[in-house]
């Protein structure tokens, strides 16, 4: 079925942007901070589904672009004293969050990256961004591997597709470690009320955190409240959350659900199955919004004695590419 689309180049409330139009749909992405895809809007309905910055909040954003739109953490979350151990070696990464002593969330949410291209047919727009990191550029200081990130937002009456790639391009073996701070709007309809709103998450067990935010590879019995996420019964907003969990796939499908059930409609945040990890922050049960954040590996990783595979410490060959895509979508309750 043919549907209007439109692919293009403008502003978003001021910075370079890329638009995506589908049907009742919009989206869009922010080349220069990171790749943020800062806005998904049914513009029929108005709802917005994404935390977005005001034009007053836009340089508080940009200097720290984690609670709005969908943010990419290379390598995501916190590691210990800024170090992290890797074949041998130890790269050394800035101590950027004080109150704790640790490095946080990696290099590529705030810097630059390539639009390789947008176009538009008949049934779907899309973009396709990339960061390229080479001997020379600003991440290879910390992260001294070759490798390239591609990352493709698809915009269709089947909503928002999103798809990452990350290549090693180097001789070495390098770690890939990656995750999305995703910024949900809850109300996202503009006359629902935040306690309209339940949801749903595909949690497994919950990782025991020290006073430093970081794992202790144990885990926490699960709380009454928490046992509810996996049904859906649960308000985002039920107690202050800055939680780590393992993934737990319910019917093959790894995702959070937001319903509202004034309207009856259900945001599915469909994350695909290779995130084994989420990570949860809801500001301090403030409503209006929360982070779902699908996440490869559990924080700290590289100081893990756990197996590699269960806590995602994940590598790629010289050569190798890791994959994965993941939607949002509306349906009816």
């Amino acid at each position: 079925m043919s549907i209007p689309t439109k692919a293009f180049e403008g502003t978003y409330q001021g910075e370079q942007a890329v638009w995506l139009q589908a049907g009742p749909y919009e989206a869009a992405v922010l080349p220069n901070t990171g790749a943020n895809l800062i806005a998904f809007r049914d513009t029929v309905k108005n709802y917005r589904f994404l935390h977005e910055p005001t034009l007053e909040e836009m340089e508080s954003f940009k200097a720290r672009p984690f609670i709005h739109g969908i943010p990419v953490l290379f390598p995501p979350n916190r590691y210990e004293d800024g170090k992290f151990p890797w074949n041998g070696k130890v790269y050394e990464f800035p101590v950027n969050e004080p109150s704790t002593g640790n490095h946080l969330h990696g290099f590529v949410h705030d810097i630059p990256w390539k639009v390789v291209s947008f176009t538009a047919d008949e049934r779907e727009s899309r973009v396709t961004l990339e960061l390229e990191v080479r001997e020379g550029h600003f991440v290879y200081q910390y992260f001294p591997h070759d490798f390239t990130i591609t990352l493709t937002y698809t915009l269709s009456l089947s909503g928002l597709h999103q798809h990452v790639m990350v290549r090693n391009d180097g001789k070495d073996t390098m770690p890939c470690l990656l995750a999305f701070h995703t910024s949900i709007n809850a109300p996202f309809a503009p006359e629902s009320q935040a306690s309209d709103y339940t949801f749903k998450l595909t949690i497994g067990n919950r990782w025991e955190l020290n006073d430093r935010m970081l794992p202790t590879g144990n885990y926490q019995p699960l709380t009454a409240d928490e046992e509810k996420m996996k049904l859906g019964e649960l308000s985002p907003f039920f107690a202050s959350m800055d939680n780590h969990y393992t993934t737990e796939p319910q019917n093959g499908s790894n995702r959070m659900e937001l319903t509202d059930n004034r309207t009856q409609v259900k945001l599915v945040y469909d994350v695909g199955t290779s995130y084994k990890q989420w990570m949860i922050w809801n500001n301090g049960a403030q409503p209006g919004f929360f982070c779902p954040e699908p996440q490869m590996n559990l924080v700290n990783a590289p100081h893990s004695h756990l197996p590699a595979e269960r806590i995602g410490l994940m590598s790629l060959a010289p050569g190798e590419i890791w994959e994965e895509s993941g939607r949002l979508y509306c349906m009816t309750k």
